[in-house]
């Protein structure tokens, strides 16, 4: 292990430079103006991994961007491990408001700017180099690996489900690695070991069957805005708890060693709500501000519409209004379920002066890898090792999608080892990844590589 690590350190400046030249490729999957940047991007990915020693190295084709695929499979009995990242990246604009040039990765204060260098470049590049290290110093590694870099995560992974459902005996492993997400915090290296999922649906209201003039007809009918503000204003009781009958019937409670877990993170409420501009934070009551973004179910309001929203006046009474809103959801819950118990809610409690209808736009499921599983105790002694520093442990209040389709359609879970920070400036100007969490994630990586048989024999002992 000495002498893995030792390699690593003399050859951070090879990495560095390696990595700019991945940034440089502005691999933006959602303009089709990039296509031919996507392509160039896997082509040097595929490349970059046949040099470092991987296998069976191919590019998979789908309807939008290739999926690029390689492996090294010569660890018989050893764990398998599919390590999924995305090579695509979002959009840059507005330009005028990176301090350097998107790609053109520049290195500020121990930081690389550059679209991608988190999200998720930067992170897939630190286990190419985790891989490097083994392969390169003695040549074998010490588990089975499997690499699922897709073109697509930008823009929806749409394809993704489809070539997982026909590859499923091809990509079967013991459990996925992704880093595509933060820390907690700068010097706090974390594991999330899970996420909520989502129901999004729309509410559309319909009352008169034209807009009217609101002295000549206001009094004599309900206003859909204001039918629509009194169903919204009742999703929620003085608590901060959702009225939707059965909305909590099969939320999985937070443990005692969840609970405990979260306390010891660096948190401070009157900070927060500082940073977001607001006198007090609001939310259910009874848990904690992590508890509630983390590991409790929301009903949130994300948008309105109705009736007339340009400059000047316009004494308008609408025929229509509309209301976006989604409901995050915690493990046990199912976006279906959720959605139909939200569509019977609306219609009890919409009033009998407008007609209702109610959508379900799109949805996805929670998901939640046991802290006890081997997978996630690698990941802690690893981060332990490559960090110098006991990691904690913490949820995400959003979601990723592939985590769940990995579940399903796979059936294993997913360790989530991300390396990037809160602040990082992912999708958005200055998009950045710390150095010092780059070069303690490579040594992270070569760490769970090594580790990670002797947490799997210790679990399958213990059944």
């Amino acid at each position: 292990m000495q002498s893995l690590l030792s390699f690593i350190e003399a050859n951070q400046d090879r990495y560095l430079t390696e990595l700019k030249e991945l940034l440089a490729i502005p691999s933006v999957s959602t303009d089709p103006a990039h296509d031919g940047d996507i392509r160039a991007c896997a082509d040097w990915l595929a490349e970059h991994m046949r040099n470092i020693g991987l296998q069976n190295i191919q590019m998979f084709p789908t309807p939008r961007h290739p999926i690029v695929y390689a492996d090294w499979l010569n660890a018989p009995g050893k764990p398998t491990v599919l390590l999924y990242g995305h090579y695509d990246v979002q959009p840059v604009e507005p330009l005028e408001l990176w301090t350097s040039p998107p790609f053109d990765a520049t290195v500020r204060d121990g930081r690389l700017y550059a679209r991608g260098a988190s999200d998720d470049k930067g992170q897939v590049f630190i286990h190419l180099k985790g891989l490097e290290a083994y392969l390169r110093n003695g040549g074998d590694l010490p588990v089975n690996v499997k690499l699922l870099i897709e073109g697509e995560e930008e823009v929806g992974s749409e394809h993704l489900d489809q070539f997982v459902l026909e590859h499923k005996d091809f990509l079967k492993a013991d459990l996925v690695l992704i880093s595509d997400s933060s820390m907690f915090a700068k010097g706090v290296p974390s594991i999330c070991y899970g996420l909520r999922g989502l129901a999004y649906m729309e509410i559309d209201l319909v009352g008169p069957n034209k807009d009217l003039h609101s002295g000549s007809f206001g009094g004599t009918v309900h206003n859909p805005i204001q039918a629509l503000a009194e169903i919204i204003a009742q999703l929620h009781d003085k608590n901060g708890r959702v009225t939707i009958p059965g909305f909590y019937k099969d939320v999985l409670p937070l443990s005692a060693k969840e609970r405990a877990a979260y306390k010891k993170l660096p948190w401070n409420d009157k900070k927060y709500a500082k940073e977001l501009g607001v006198a007090e934070l609001y939310g259910e009551k009874g848990f904690t501000t992590l508890e509630r973004v983390w590991a409790r179910p929301t009903v949130e309001c994300n948008g309105i519409i109705g009736g007339f929203t340009g400059d000047g006046a316009k004494t308008v009474l609408p025929s229509k209004a509309s209301a976006k809103i989604s409901m995050r959801l915690v493990p046990n819950q199912k976006s279906g379920v959720m959605a139909r118990l939200f569509q019977k809610h609306i219609k009890k409690i919409a009033p009998k002066t407008v007609k209702v209808t109610v959508r379900d736009l799109h949805g996805g499921e929670p998901a939640i890898t046991p802290i006890e599983s081997p997978g996630v105790q690698t990941a802690v002694s690893a981060l332990e090792k490559g960090f110098g520093k006991k990691p904690l442990y913490q949820r995400e209040g959003g979601s990723i999608p592939i985590v769940v389709q990995f579940k399903q359609i796979l059936g294993i879970d997913s360790v989530l080892l991300g390396f990037g920070l809160p602040d990082e400036n992912a999708h958005a100007p200055d998009e950045f990844l710390d150095l010092e969490n780059f070069f303690g994630g490579i040594r992270t990586s070569v760490h769970f590589f090594n580790e990670l048989p002797h947490f799997m024999a210790a679990a399958r002992k213990t059944k």
